[in-house]
Parts: structure tokens; C-alpha cells; sequence
């Protein structure tokens, strides 16, 4: 009995683990926040005071960093500053935290104090799935009904789906938009939320609805996420020139600059994103465990979730994740971790990256700036091939290395409209001639296919591709990824078409890259996976002649 009431008094000494307040990579104020360089105080009583909504210490402490105010901007000058002198020290906000923490709660705080208290003319809420940003805007519209204060100052909301607004009396809205490239053209928003930014595949969304904002000075653009892998292209690329402008805490910079991640017209005007003596106009506020991290680390589940032990996110449920979920899923979802690859995709886990060249590294673990990738030696097999909607061109080669290695680059990438149409890619092959063994593409069916005969008449040596070669293409590439017996080199147009290509089976149980079904363009992986099946295309010998003999 004595045992059993020492090891309940242990138990009951044990501390209990609460997640962390404070991120553990973020970006510093410009100056000491009070209530009056920062309007976070201002919106933390508004939400506890007016809506009644207690929130948790990291959420009051993302509103005072967050709202800081612009340098020589004061609550108590504000009012008098000049029209286009900003608000705001931060115009993009990038929150990196765990699933299930109540971002949706601060998103809906947010919204309301913009709403009410600052009296901005139109915030647009928006998430990759409709539904996902009108359970935020019904959480919002649930707080002004059930406060009287509030609901007095309210018209009467629109509550068509895909059309929900929240209207004040004086005008303000609150909009839910699908995020997709029509998202918000023709509106000037003040204050966007976009949720679960890792989803964003393409820059479509992000140009659509921030450039919203371009004509207001006082606007901030807000993307909450938890972390992303290889196809997250928007959230990597704003996370990484975040991490650049901290001095790349995590290492993930590198010798790289962010701008590697970007085709040249790939991402829309990011001038807003500018770093200048240490400053930035971006800032990041990620709660997330250290690489390298123990699963099992419960500091690193402290870090990663800051509403552990003041709410439902408990020890025991994050232990039995730990437990029990594949180890990247528990990483990405629970520890707010990064993964270079892609969770999900047709190839089997970590095969596409494994066939990566990357630079190899120097003795203090950095990548070595000085050494040169490998070359492909003689002749190329090329292969060209156009997006579904016909807006973007792509063109891979294939060729072997000095010990014979095969190796498959994507070696342009452009879009058609920037370009005069398809025309110049059969410019830019005829110029290298000399260079190629062949050019195919699908001869049937495809955008490409109408290229074809252009090609042609241009004197390249044109291979047709369709039929059972398109199916045998298709497995071949899976093989030699799962097999990894080729080289490729990190490209993000092609790495995450090859992350979220979708395959469709035929008849016969062969395969093929689903082009309509596939969430972003396949046409890169297209191209890539019909250079290396010309590559290795056996060439048919013609038969020898036969010579009729004569007499005898």
C-alpha cells in the first residue's frame, strides 16, 4: 500500500506540460510592443471583453507581435499619419503551427476586430476547400448573433454558399472565397486569411487574392498552415525568405538562394516581400519542433503545440499519435515538421528524392558551393510536351554522364503567353539540332499532338509517341524511380507535378499520367517521362537485303 500511495504522490509531483507561448522561430519587433506600438492589446480585449472569447497565451501573443505598428506609427498618432503611410510594420504574416490548435478561433477574432474596431472595408477568407473557410466565417457570424453588441451593429448576412458575407450596417463585409485564380478579382481586400496555405500547389491563388491588397497601404495578408513538403510551392518559398531574413535558423537556405524555387515567371510580383538591412515587410511566426527531433521529444511537442494543456490537446493524445500514426505523418501534423519529399504521390515514398543530385557537403555538414553537378556527354533524346490548358510548354532531355549514367533534365519551361504561343519551342530545338538523337511527343490526343507536324517541317528528327509506347513509358519511369537508376536535379515545376500526378490505369492494366485529374500541370513529367523513353528506345535495325541469286 505504502508502494501504490509513493508512486501516486510521484505522479501527482509530475508537472504538468504546456505548450509553448512563444514560437521558436520568429521574426523580432522593430521596437518594445506596448499598448502603444501595437494594436494586439486593443484586439486582445476586444475578444475577451465584447465577444467573450478567452483565448489561449500563445494566440494574445501572436496578436501584440503580429499588429505591431509601422515605425513612427503610434496608437496614439495613428489617426494623423499620411494616407499612404502604412499601418502595420508586417504587410504578409506566415503562421506555421500544429493542426487542431485554434487557429480558427484567432482567425474569427481577427476578422471581427478588423471588422469592427478598425472598420476596413472587406476581409476575404479563403481556404483550398470551400467549406474549410465557411466553417471560419460561421464560427465568425455564430460570435456577432450570440453578442448583442454586435449583432446591433450587423445587416442582414448573405448566406448563399459560396456567396456567405457578414455585412455591417456602415458597410464593411466579410467574404469567404474559394483560393483558386479567380479568388477575389475585382475586389480591394484589407485584410485576407488564407487557411492551410500548404495546399497551394501553384502561385493561381496567391496572385489572385493578395493583389487585392496592392492598392491598400493598411492591408495584411495572413496565411496560417501547419507544415508542408515539396509541393507546397507558396509556403516554401515565403517560408524560406523568411527563414533567409533570420539568418536561416534551421539551415534551410542554405547556399541557395529562395528565387531557385521560382521558374522565371512562375510566382507573381513579389516586390512587397523585400528584405532591407535585416528588416522585413514578412514576417513568420512557426511553432514547430527542431529538426531532428525524437518523435517521442515531449519538448518538441511543446514547441510544436502551444495550446497543449489549455485545451483539448492533451499529452496523452499527442502520445498516442506518436504511437500510432506513420512517422511523416506525425511530423508534418503533429510536430510541425518539414518533409523534402511529398507525403502522398504515385512513386513510392522518398524514391523521387532519392534520385535528386544534390551538391555533396563539407566537413561542417554545409553544402559544398563549389562542386559541380554532374554533365550529361553526346547526344540527348528530347521530349516536348503542353499543359492541358494549353498555357505552358515544356521540354526535357536525356542523355548519359561520362560513366554512362543516365541522367533526365527539364530544360525549359515556359509560358506561352510570354512567349508568342508554342512557336518558340520549336525555335529554341531547331537551334540545337546537332544535339539531338530525337524529339517526341504524343503524337494523338494531347495539346502537343498539333506540334508535331511543325516540328517536322523544321528538319528535327521527330519520333512518334502513342500507343502501347505511352503505357510502357509511363511504367518504365515508375521502375526507374523506384529502382533509382537515373539522376535528375531539384526542380520545383517538375518536382511537384511528379509529387501529385495522378496515374490512371487502361484496360489492359497499364498506366498512365492522368492529365485532367492530376491537381497541377503533368505536362513537365510528361516530357521528362518521354526523354528517357527515347533514350532507351531500341532502334530497329532495317533487315538486310536479300540477293536474288542467279543461275546455277
Amino acid at each position: 500500500m505504502a508502494h501504490s500511495a509513493d508512486s501516486k504522490q510521484r505522479r501527482a509531483a509530475k508537472p504538468k506540460l504546456l505548450g509553448s507561448e512563444v514560437p521558436r522561430v520568429w521574426t523580432r519587433p522593430l521596437r518594445r510592443l506596448t499598448e502603444n506600438t501595437s494594436l494586439g492589446f486593443m484586439a486582445i480585449t476586444f475578444a475577451e471583453d465584447v465577444c467573450d472569447v478567452t483565448l489561449y497565451p500563445w494566440q494574445k501573443w501572436l496578436l501584440i507581435h503580429t499588429l505591431e505598428l509601422s515605425p513612427g506609427v503610434t496608437v496614439a498618432n495613428m489617426a494623423d499619419r499620411e494616407a499612404d503611410e502604412p499601418l502595420f510594420r508586417f504587410r504578409n504574416v506566415v503562421v506555421l503551427v500544429a493542426r487542431q490548435q485554434g487557429k480558427s478561433t484567432l482567425s474569427q477574432v481577427l476578422a471581427l476586430f478588423f471588422l469592427y474596431v478598425l472598420g476596413i472595408d472587406l476581409i476575404l477568407g479563403t481556404a483550398q476547400d470551400l467549406d474549410t473557410a465557411e466553417e471560419v466565417w460561421d464560427g465568425a457570424l455564430d460570435i456577432i448573433e450570440e453578442t448583442p453588441e454586435l449583432a446591433e451593429l450587423a445587416d442582414k448576412p448573405i448566406l448563399v454558399n459560396g456567396k456567405k458575407t457578414i455585412r455591417l450596417k456602415t458597410g464593411e463585409r466579410y467574404k469567404v472565397k474559394a483560393a483558386n485564380r479567380r479568388a477575389g478579382r475585382g475586389l480591394s481586400g484589407d485584410l485576407i486569411m488564407l487557411d492551410e496555405l500548404r495546399e497551394h500547389q501553384t502561385w493561381d491563388a496567391w496572385g489572385a487574392i493578395t493583389k487585392t491588397t496592392i492598392a491598400r497601404p493598411n492591408a495584411q495578408v495572413w496565411a496560417f498552415s501547419n507544415a508542408g513538403d515539396a509541393t507546397s510551392v507558396v509556403l516554401r518559398y515565403l517560408r524560406m525568405m523568411a527563414h533567409k531574413a533570420l539568418d536561416d535558423p534551421d539551415g534551410i537556405v542554405g547556399e541557395d538562394d529562395p528565387e531557385t524555387l521560382l521558374t522565371a515567371d512562375e510566382a507573381p510580383d513579389m516586390e512587397e516581400i523585400e528584405v532591407e538591412d535585416g528588416d522585413t515587410s514578412l514576417g513568420i511566426f512557426e511553432w514547430s519542433a527542431p529538426p531532428g527531433c525524437d518523435i517521442m521529444d515531449r519538448q518538441g511537442w511543446a514547441q510544436a503545440n502551444p495550446s497543449l494543456g489549455h485545451g483539448l490537446v492533451t499529452e496523452r493524445s499527442l502520445q498516442s499519435a506518436a504511437k500510432t500514426d506513420p512517422e511523416w505523418v506525425f511530423r508534418t501534423e503533429v510536430l510541425c515538421q518539414w518533409s523534402d519529399g511529398s507525403l502522398e504521390g504515385p512513386f513510392p515514398p522518398g524514391a523521387w528524392e532519392a534520385g535528386q543530385w544534390t551538391p555533396p557537403k563539407r566537413e561542417d555538414g554545409t553544402p559544398d558551393p563549389a562542386a559541380e553537378p554532374p554533365q550529361i556527354v553526346g547526344k540527348v533524346a528530347a521530349c516536348i510536351d503542353i499543359s492541358v490548358d494549353r498555357g505552358r510548354a515544356h521540354i526535357a532531355f536525356a542523355g548519359r554522364d561520362a560513366d554512362g549514367f543516365r541522367q533526365v533534365e527539364l530544360v525549359a519551361s515556359r509560358s506561352v503567353a510570354d512567349s508568342a504561343g508554342t512557336g518558340w519551342a520549336v525555335e529554341w530545338l531547331k537551334e540545337r539540332k546537332d544535339l539531338l538523337i530525337g524529339v517526341c511527343g504524343q503524337a494523338r490526343g494531347a495539346p502537343v499532338s498539333d506540334l508535331m507536324a511543325d516540328l517536322k517541317d523544321a528538319g528535327l528528327p521527330v519520333v512518334e509517341w502513342g500507343g502501347p509506347d505511352l503505357t510502357g513509358a509511363t511504367g518504365q519511369i515508375f521502375d526507374a524511380v523506384r529502382d533509382n537508376t537515373f539522376r535528375h536535379f531539384p526542380q520545383p515545376v517538375l518536382d511537384v507535378a511528379a509529387a501529385t500526378a495522378i496515374p490512371k490505369l487502361t484496360d489492359g492494366g497499364s498506366m498512365l499520367w492522368d492529365r485532367r485529374k492530376s491537381p497541377v500541370d503533368v505536362a513537365p513529367l510528361m516530357a521528362f517521362t518521354g526523354a528517357l523513353w527515347l533514350l532507351d528506345r531500341p532502334v530497329k535495325k532495317k533487315p538486310e537485303p536479300r540477293i536474288r541469286q542467279l543461275g546455277g
